[in-house]
């Protein structure tokens, strides 16, 4: 069948900054999450990603079958991509021994090949045209590669290059002023910076997470995963009810 994406409304939030103040608190909450599931509740990297990949499944079949925009089905689908992308990339990375790099390498590279053939297939990746079922298919398998290589990065910058949590999160911060000047002062690709930035917060959520909850001897303030979980659930839903939720026109 056909999909007619008249038929559909686009039920992506409008990119504003409350937009990346929730993505960021999302991914982190993502990364201590899923540290919680696998190593402080000692579920395993594999147990905890098919725990969280359930409910994963559950809600981006919801999202893709409802007709309007929903914060709450939204972010809590974006917030178990980066859960499952966490537990997920840490399986493959240590349980798999393919390492921090490895994995790194191996999930860029997904990145690319799902929005390649997504430009390929309904040419463009503009967030604005996921008003089809294909193309929210492509926005959640992109979504959910770069929720996984988030961690990988993250934990590849950290332990890897030296720079450790701190360091790699100012470096990542960095990184997206210089994405944040060349949109207001550059003639640059709006749609390759959104995707760029988009990829980026990811690794910051975690290394931001792991500056929280690594030991003391690592950089981090070994504050139990569970505690920051918890405030940071709360910290989202205090920052859902406060940010305008508008779905992109």
């Amino acid at each position: 069948m056909q999909n007619n994406s008249s038929h559909y409304s686009s039920k992506v939030p409008e990119i504003t900054i409350g937009f990346w103040v929730l993505k960021i608190i999302a991914t982190t909450l993502g990364e201590v999450g899923g540290n919680a599931l696998s190593q402080t509740m000692e579920l395993g990297y594999l147990m905890s990603s098919i725990i969280l990949g359930i409910p994963l499944i559950i809600a981006v079949a919801s999202q893709i079958r409802t007709k309007k925009y929903h914060a709450y089905l939204y972010w809590g689908t974006i917030t178990l991509t980066t859960l499952t992308g966490t537990t997920l990339a840490d399986f493959f990375d240590r349980s798999l021994g393919i390492g921090y790099f490895g994995g790194s390498l191996s999930l860029l590279a997904l990145v690319m090949i799902t929005l390649a053939a997504w430009q390929k297939i309904l040419g463009s990746i503009d967030i604005s045209t996921v008003n089809s079922t294909k193309a929210e298919a492509f926005y959640w398998t992109a979504i959910m590669f770069s929720q996984t290589l988030g961690t990988a990065l993250g934990d590849w910058m950290a332990d890897d290059t030296g720079l450790g949590y701190n360091g790699s999160a100012l470096l990542i911060a960095g990184l997206l002023c210089v994405i944040v000047g060349l949109y207001y002062f550059a003639r640059f690709s709006r749609v390759k910076l959104f995707w760029a930035a988009f990829i980026l917060t990811r690794p910051l959520g975690a290394t931001l997470a792991n500056s929280l909850d690594k030991p003391i001897s690592q950089g981090g303030l070994q504050i139990n995963d569970i505690t920051i979980s918890i405030a940071l659930i709360v910290l989202m839903l205090l920052a859902m009810w406060a940010i305008p939720q508008r779905k992109i026109c």
